[in-house]
């Protein structure tokens, strides 16, 4: 495709986007976000949680790096430094969600994941009141805990939780990438990163699978609903809506994600679990109310 013809693309697209609500994008982004997490899981019994990681990042490094062809020749050691550090967060923030996500439900993997940015909030923030929204976070992830009668896999916890804090490492370097690289080009880069560090374990976990057509089309379909169509619709949105607005958005992951878990993959969750969700939703809009500024938000495509 021609360069004249790729940027016609981009306009026609953009002008097509550009005609929908931005609070209607937020939310066509969290769902894209969660029915491709619904679909990942679905391979799980099939290629392994590592192959379907690979497959996501490996897709998306491809469209990204088509897309925004970063230029990398005269980026200092600094840069490279904050490239390879996003990479290597995102290769094992998806590892570890999804790690989490073969173990307990969807709605209650994002609603402990969603302590990592959380977290970065609070911490850059000191306003009094946002020990109020900790507070709330941690009671509502404290219900999940087997103490409080949860029957949850403790693994599965434990691994939400530490996609959680890769999550939050995710949005301090994804901050000093877009410092230094043009748009989407520092993402490109650091995506492909991520692929190179995913590919070992999983071609060995999917080995010759991986070359089975519905496969690929599955995995292709990952990276385009939790990756590349969000990131496009959070683009947009972030344009015409201010950041408390997105953040306040944004807190309606947990409750999409158990949504589409029940819908998808037919998942339920108890009384006790929807209190959780609710919770940290509430406390992650908290945050986000009196917010004045915020370096980046806390980006769904990536996960």
């Amino acid at each position: 495709m021609s360069n004249t013809a790729a940027d016609r693309q981009k306009v026609n697209q953009t002008r097509v986007i550009g005609k929908i609500p931005p609070t209607l994008l937020v939310i066509l982004s969290g769902t894209s976000t969660q029915v491709g997490a619904g679909v990942a899981k679905q391979l799980f019994p099939y290629i392994g949680t590592e192959s379907v990681v690979f497959l996501r990042i490996g897709f998306a490094a491809l469209l990204l790096n088509s897309i925004w062809r970063p230029k990398l020749r005269n980026v200092g050691a600094s840069a490279w430094f904050s490239v390879i550090g996003l990479g290597v967060a995102l290769a094992a923030m998806n590892s570890t969600f999804y790690v989490a996500l073969n173990r307990i439900p969807l709605g209650i993997t994002v609603t402990i994941e969603f302590t990592g940015p959380l977290l970065v909030a609070i911490l850059g923030s000191r306003r009094w009141t946002d020990v109020i929204w900790t507070m709330m976070a941690a009671g509502g992830i404290l219900l999940f805990a087997p103490w409080a009668g949860s029957s949850l896999d403790v693994v599965g916890i434990f691994f939400a939780l530490l996609a959680g804090v890769f999550w939050a490492m995710y949005i301090i370097f994804s901050s000093r990438v877009g410092r230094v690289f043009p748009e989407g080009s520092g993402l490109a880069a650091s995506m492909a990163v991520a692929a190179i560090l995913t590919a070992p374990a999983g071609i060995y976990a999917g080995g010759a699978k991986l070359l089975n057509p519905s496969i690929l089309l599955m995995g292709a379909g990952v990276a385009l609903f939790s990756s590349a169509l969000p990131y496009t619709l959070e683009i947009e949105a972030l344009r015409r809506l201010p950041t408390q607005a997105f953040g306040i958005l944004m807190s309606l992951e947990p409750a999409i994600a158990a949504i589409i878990g029940f819908l998808l993959l037919k998942e339920t969750l108890s009384l006790k679990d929807i209190a959780a969700i609710a919770l940290v939703s509430c406390a992650t809009a908290g945050t986000s109310i009196l917010r004045r500024r915020s370096a980046v938000p806390a980006d769904a495509a990536a996960i």
